[in-house]
């Protein structure tokens, strides 16, 4: 396999159509939003996402959900030790092993706790949050259901029958990310890696539908992916980053879908870099 010798730079939009993208647990599994009302999806769940992307082609996962589990181990200690032996394996092997075994530690790093260890992984692919491109409408809905859900007196209702629903009108959501060649390099993420991570940023909401994400509630539009011709790159990640402009179109108070935006690479700069020998794919979402 190919070693990663390119930095590599990607930006990715994506919509929301009634649905909720990510709850917050502490705010009654409401839509993330800051306090200026943009929305927000963590990067813990992109990264999520991604995994499980990763997961459904076939690539071994070490952070697995619950209703993901392949290996019947319902703890990463469980998985940690059921590869891993105290006083057999030490460090250095548990890091190796750790990265080629498993693709998500290989890509995102990880902190190993387990065995009285201490060991910090350092993967090359960094993700941001994600953020909507304006203020996000969040809709609350009191709901229903025709039955008891626990155990009550004939004739009465339980207290679970009420419950609220919440969810985002519309909304673009931006997010940025990052592929260091160094840390690819002790990580053993390869060329072929990036490749799979480029494949799961553009299917990134296959087989992630739920009563909170129906299907085709939430859509890939476009994946920005730009490689570097070295290691160090033509410029920062933030340039590259902040070379991808997306604002509301003209007479559009208040958006109501993609088209209402206008999203384009400042062709200006990106000349300039490309003279450099930067590359830049736009790529369409699944």
């Amino acid at each position: 396999m190919d070693k990663l010798e390119n930095k590599i730079d990607f930006i990715m939009f994506f919509t929301v159509d009634n649905a909720n993208p990510n709850g917050d647990p502490l705010n009654g599994n409401m839509p993330r939003n800051d306090y200026d009302g943009y929305g927000e999806v963590s990067d813990v769940c992109i990264k999520r996402k991604i995994r499980n992307r990763l997961q459904d082609s076939g690539e071994k996962i070490f952070v697995q959900s619950n209703d993901r589990i392949e290996d019947d181990l319902y703890s990463l200690e469980a998985r940690f030790n059921g590869i891993f032996k105290k006083g057999v394996d030490n460090d250095e092997t548990v890091y190796s092993k750790s990265c080629e075994l498993w693709t998500d530690v290989r890509s995102f790093g990880q902190v190993v706790t387990f065995q009285s260890r201490s060991i910090g992984i350092r993967g090359p692919v960094s993700v941001s949050m994600a953020k909507s491109l304006s203020p996000i409408n969040v809709i609350s809905m009191q709901i229903t259901r025709s039955t008891n859900g626990m155990i009550k007196a004939e004739g009465g209702k339980s207290s679970d029958t009420m419950g609220n629903k919440h969810y985002v009108d519309f909304g673009v959501y931006k997010v940025k990310g990052s592929i260091n060649p160094y840390f690819a390099e002790k990580t053993g993420f390869t060329m072929e890696d990036s490749l799979k991570i480029k494949e799961a940023l553009r299917t990134l909401f296959v087989n992630d539908a739920s009563s909170a994400r129906p299907e085709g509630s939430m859509e890939v539009k476009v994946l920005y992916w730009f490689t570097h011709p070295s290691q160090l790159g033509v410029t920062s990640s933030a340039k590259i980053h902040n070379i991808v402009k997306a604002d509301i179109k003209n007479g559009i108070i208040k958006p109501l879908s993609y088209n209402d935006y206008d999203i384009s690479i400042n062709e200006n700069d990106l000349s300039k870099y490309k003279e450099k020998g930067l590359k830049v794919e736009v790529i369409e979402g699944l």
